[in-house]
This record gives C-alpha cells, sequence and structure tokens, in this order.
C-alpha cells in the first residue's frame, strides 16, 4: 500500500476565486502541515514515503515520523549600526526526540522558512541515523541577506537568535552548528551568549566553534572530506579509482572547494566549477590549488586564467564521471535534468536533485549517491567535537580524520548491500537503514502518557 503526504489544498479566500467547480472558503483551518508546507519538504516527505512503504511501517510510526516534532517560529528587533530597528523572523524545527538531543545548523539566508527548516530538520534525523549518531534532527536559521550586514550587526543578531531560541536548546538538548551563512565566528558568539544567560561555560552547546574555544580544524573541511571518502568508495567497488576519473563541482564554497581540492590531489580531473556568478571548465583539468587561491584573492571562478569561462547553467552539461553538486537545494530539476551528462550524482549539498529528475536519471541509468550519505561527514566530525566538549577530552587531528573514513566507508558498505539485496537505487536503500532505524527507536520508547 503506498501513502502519500500531501498537504490540502489551498482554498481561496479574500475574494480570489478558485476553481470553478469549488466554493471560495473564508477561514478556512489549515490542514495537518500546512505550517511547514513548501517545495522542499514534499521532496523530503516523497522520499520518506517510499521508505516506509519498503519497510511496510504502519500507520502510527508514519503519522510520528512525517511532522516535525517541535516547532519554533520567532520574531524580533534588531538594533542596526545606523540607529535604526528592524525586524527578523527566525525559526528552528526538532523532527524527532526519540534518538536523543537534536542536531543540525542554522543558517542566514534571504529564503529561510519553517518549510524549509522542517524538511532539513527531517533530512538530519535520516543522516545522523545513518550514521549512527545519538541524535534526532533539528534545522533553524534567520531570513536575512548576511551580505548586507556589518560585523557588529551580525553580531548582535547572532545573540539575540541564540537568546530567542533558549526555551529548546542545550548540550543535552539541541546543539546548533554552522550552516548556510554561518560559521566559526558565529557559533562563538552563539556559545557565549547560551553561556552568560546560564551562567557558566557551555562548550558542548554547539559544534563548529573556533579552536580556541573547544572547536576542531577537522569540522572545517569534514563535508568536503567525507564526500571524498564516498566517492573513493563508491569507484573502487566498481573497480575504477579517484585518480584519472572525470569530475565537475557545483558550488565553490567550504564543501566543494574542499571536495575539489582532496579529487584533485588523489589525481582526479576537475573538467569544470561553477557558483552563482559564473563558471570556469578545462579541458584538461583545471589547477585545482591555483584556483583556490584566485577565489581567496577575491577572484572570481569565470575570470580565472587557467581555464574557460561558461555560464553557470552550463556547468552540468559537461560531461564528466562524477557530478557533485555542493551549492543549494533543487539544482537538478525536471527543467535542466536532460542537460545533466555524468554517470554518477554524489550529493554534498542538501537536497540538490528533485524527486522528478532522480526518476529521469535513474531511467538513464545515472546512480545518484544521496545527501544523507554523502555529505555526513560534517555531521559526524560534529558529533566527534560535542564528545569532547562534554567530555574535557581532545583527540588529535589524525585520529578524527581516521574516525571519520571509517565511519563513511561503514555507512558506504551498510547502503550498498541494501542496493543489492534489495535491487533498489541508492537513496531508497540510505532512507531504508536510517528510517528503519528511527522506526525502531520510536517503536521501543512506544507512546507517551
Amino acid at each position: 500500500m503506498h501513502h502519500r503526504f500531501d498537504t490540502a489544498p489551498i482554498v481561496a479566500s479574500d475574494g480570489l476565486a478558485g476553481p470553478a467547480d469549488e466554493p471560495i472558503v473564508a477561514h478556512a483551518s489549515p490542514a495537518p502541515g500546512d505550517e511547514w508546507r513548501s517545495p522542499l519538504m514534499q521532496d523530503a516527505l516523497e522520499r520518506f514515503s517510499a521508505a516506509a512503504d519498503a519497510l511496510a511501517l504502519d500507520d502510527e510510526l508514519r503519522m510520528r515520523l512525517a511532522a516535525p516534532r517541535r516547532s519554533l517560529a520567532v520574531n524580533f528587533p534588531l538594533r542596526m549600526d545606523d540607529g535604526s530597528y528592524r525586524s527578523f523572523a527566525g525559526y528552528r524545527v526538532q523532527h524527532t526526540l526519540a534518538m536523543g538531543p537534536t542536531k543540525g545548523g542554522f543558517r542566514y539566508a534571504p529564503d529561510v522558512s519553517l518549510g524549509e527548516c522542517a524538511a532539513l530538520a527531517m533530512w538530519m534525523t535520516w543522516k545522523c541515523a545513518l550514521m549512527r549518531l545519538p541524535y534526532g534532527g533539528a534545522k533553524g536559521g534567520v531570513r536575512c541577506d548576511p551580505g548586507t550586514l556589518s560585523p557588529s550587526e551580525r553580531e548582535r543578531l547572532t545573540r539575540r537568535y541564540a537568546v530567542e531560541l533558549l526555551p529548546l536548546i542545550g548540550a543535552d538538548r539541541d546543539i546548533p552548528a554552522p550552516d548556510l551563512g554561518t560559521g566559526e565566528r558565529e557559533m562563538g558568539w552563539f556559545m557565549d551568549s547560551y553561556s552568560q544567560h546560564v551562567g557558566r561555560s557551555v562548550p558542548g552547546i554547539v559544534t563548529g566553534k573556533p579552536l580556541v574555544l573547544g572547536g576542531t580544524a577537522t569540522r572545517r573541511t569534514a563535508t568536503g572530506v567525507g564526500v571524498v571518502h564516498v566517492i573513493a568508495g563508491l569507484l573502487e567497488r566498481l573497480g575504477s579509482d579517484v585518480a584519472g576519473s572525470r569530475f565537475v563541482v557545483q558550488g565553490f564554497g567550504e564543501v566543494g572547494a574542499t571536495a575539489a581540492d582532496r579529487l584533485h590531489a588523489l589525481g582526479g580531473r576537475l573538467l569544470a566549477v561553477g557558483d552563482e556568478h559564473g563558471a570556469t571548465a578545462a579541458p584538461d583539468g583545471l589547477d585545482v590549488p591555483a584556483l583556490a587561491r584566485f577565489v581567496r584573492d577575491g577572484g572570481r571562478l569565470a575570470d580565472f586564467p587557467g581555464g574557460r569561462p561558461i555560464a553557470a547553467d552550463e556547468l552540468m552539461s559537461v560531461p564528466c564521471d562524477v557530478l557533485v553538486p555542493a551549492a543549494t537545494a533543487r539544482q537538478i530539476t525536471a527543467e535542466n535534468v536532460e542537460r545533466v551528462d555524468c554517470r554518477f550524482v554524489v550529493e554534498a549539498a542538501n537536497g540538490p536533485t528533485t524527486p522528478a529528475a532522480e526518476r529521469a536519471l535513474g531511467e538513464r541509468g545515472v546512480v545518484v549517491v544521496p545527501d544523507i550519505l554523502a555529505n555526513a561527514g560534517g555531521v559526524t566530525v560534529s558529533y566527534f567535537e560535542w564528545l569532547e566538549s562534554q567530555q574535557g577530552a581532545h583527540w588529535e587531528d589524525a585520529e578524527l580524520a581516521s574516525r571519520l573514513q571509517r565511519r563513511m566507508r561503514t555507512a558506504l558498505e551498510t547502503v550498498a548491500a541494501v542496493v543489492e539485496q534489495r535491487e533498489v537505487d541508492w537513496r531508497t536503500a540510505a532512507m531504508i537503514v536510517a528510517v528503519g532505524r528511527v522506526a525502531e527507536a520510536s517503536r521501543a520508547r512506544g507512546v507517551y502518557p
């Protein structure tokens, strides 16, 4: 039996006419799920539904796992540098409490919404379960354009957001981390704000902190390094190697740049890389270290002298072995999937491939390695950092790197085994493992009271 998690159709109101055969309804109560309705949440629910069907989950577990456990929406004023005040909307969503405290980043971006946070929190639950981390998923953020904020405005924004989240967060309740538009600096401010309010230093309240506050250098590159571990393991299973393979990376932020650098160091050829401003390509492979220096010095990818400029929307049409989308969600869609020319898509970003696009890729024999496996390196090293903070311990970078590689390879082999046993695609296999573990924990805990 197949279950769908569609939200109810939007009813027309305020004089806006709906279809001719439907009455106009005023003041209608929202259907369950309307609070977090979004295209990204629909993608997340479609993937969950496929795994739930494969696992034959009962309706009670489907109901419990298909919706966030807690959602907080806040609206707060902020004093700007010029003395004026602006209002900002912020969110925090906790998907499930069955696995332990919740874990997930917070982001600063113009399109942050409750629906986006709900979808990303759900994905974080599956990611943590797949990696056997004792967390449920969470996600949050503030709707803003961080590029327009001065450092002092960003600090006040972060501290105020931290205070607004006090009812939900704690080192053993909900542990934020960096995400889009945030980094070590914001985590330091967040940690200090929380610590000031509880009257003692609490380094375990966040991960991704500055080194001097208990962070780890391994966290900065963990997501990109984890992506490379997955790519290397995938190619090895097929009797191939990173050396000599052709790669295209979409996005050249921390994750994309790290993945590109490690792939180049292993002998891979980066044929093209791009971001929202443009892209550059070289048929024999780009000099990635030179490209990274060029970008650090303020250059744009399209202006890199060691490559040929191409339009950002041409990037995915560059023929390659592995395409690594490392930018934002919903980048490979039904509208552009026919231009994708690769053997594998390894999702370094969260939700970069829509379900419709993934079906089209599957029909062409393109393997999609899902985000909950491919980009799980970040939360895995965040877990190591959290353990250090909670225990007052310290592990050397080499030990952390070794632990990360073992976790990524173990998860890869677990998913690959399900792919072969059930003859399903990689995302369905990963979701079967992850959803199955969360469902087992939820079943064991029961329902209170």
